[in-house]
């Protein structure tokens, strides 16, 4: 879609790349440099440079290629919508689903669901794809944010990177914290034995190549001190690979469920019957609850819910009856 515009006097004087971002409301300015950069854009029939000063009277053009498609197939996966709009929409993802297709996992994925499900993607970078803002872990449930324009994706990364985007979550650990308030922050990186886990450092001077700051707030939900479990409601600073769980972890407090940093023993535990349930829970006891960040578009402040699902209710309704 060829798009052309006359710089106006209160223009002149601007940069090509910011010029085009207060003219083109729809395209992110990393994509307007990409075009840039790629020769779609001319400015009085000539390519230039993004850092090129417009002036007064010049002729601008724009050609924005329609977005690809991707080699996704779109699937009738049901998805429990939060919120919608034309811009970006939340989904209460269910453990069990993978978010991205990756090898192993070519279908049944939340994108492959996506496509199916949204129909008036514009395009994220060139491409007709969801603009997947976070991740969640495939046995992990809760919240999940997803852009449907270019523009949304670049707000809500920005917002991610700035840190004012608040990500907060449920978990049932192991172990009572010695405070009702805290903080971890171990920085997080590949774990040198077993490359295909995460590990908490402690000291600065153990860091490998790679390990980055990390910082989870937590206080105590609910405290369930003779059954040596609590409830814990989380909340990321930073938004590393297993974050919640290495933290909690190596914090010892590992979450229930988890094959990977938890096992705990649950030694206080007497009723076998609740034990059980403790020990063989399906998937990591971990729920994205909330999230909260300003609208790409009206800058509204949005803070979005998902239900505490049911498989993570009845465990914590066996463990409050035996308390």
């Amino acid at each position: 879609m060829l798009r052309r515009f006359q710089v106006g006097q209160p223009s002149s004087g601007m940069r090509l790349d910011l010029f085009l971002a207060s003219t083109c409301s729809d395209l992110s300015r990393s994509r307007i440099q990409k075009l840039i950069s790629e020769g779609a854009v001319l400015v009085g029939g000539e390519t230039v440079k993004r850092s090129h000063v417009v002036r007064a009277g010049e002729e601008v053009s724009v050609d924005v290629p329609e977005p690809r498609k991707i080699a996704i197939e779109p699937e009738p996966i049901p998805l429990a919508v939060l919120y919608e709009d034309e811009h970006l929409l939340a989904i209460d993802k269910p453990a069990g689903l993978v978010v991205h297709p990756s090898p192993g996992h070519g279908s049944g994925t939340l994108v492959n669901a996506l496509l199916h499900h949204v129909r008036d993607f514009q395009g994220i970078g060139g491409e007709l794809r969801p603009g997947i803002i976070h991740r969640l872990d495939r046995a992990t449930s809760g919240v999940l944010v997803v852009a449907k324009t270019d523009l949304a994706h670049a707000s809500l990364s920005r917002q991610m990177k700035k840190r004012s985007m608040k990500k907060e979550y449920l978990a049932l650990v192991a172990g009572i914290p010695r405070v009702r308030k805290g903080e971890v922050s171990f920085a997080i990186g590949r774990d040198p034995r077993d490359r295909k886990k995460m590990k908490a450092f402690r000291s600065p001077g153990e860091l490998p190549s790679g390990a980055r700051e990390a910082r989870t707030l937590y206080e105590i939900e609910q405290e369930f001190f003779a059954l040596g479990l609590t409830l814990l409601r989380c909340r990321l600073i930073t938004g590393r690979t297993h974050q919640i769980r290495v933290h909690l972890s190596a914090s010892g407090l590992p979450v229930v469920g988890d094959p990977v940093y938890g096992r705990p023993r649950f030694d206080r535990v007497k009723d076998a019957g609740l034990k059980k349930k403790l020990t063989e829970f399906p998937r990591q006891a971990l729920h994205a609850e909330r999230i909260s960040f300003r609208h790409p578009a009206t800058n509204e402040l949005l803070e979005i819910v998902a239900p505490v699902p049911e498989d993570l209710r009845e465990l914590l309704a066996a463990v409050e009856a035996a308390r």
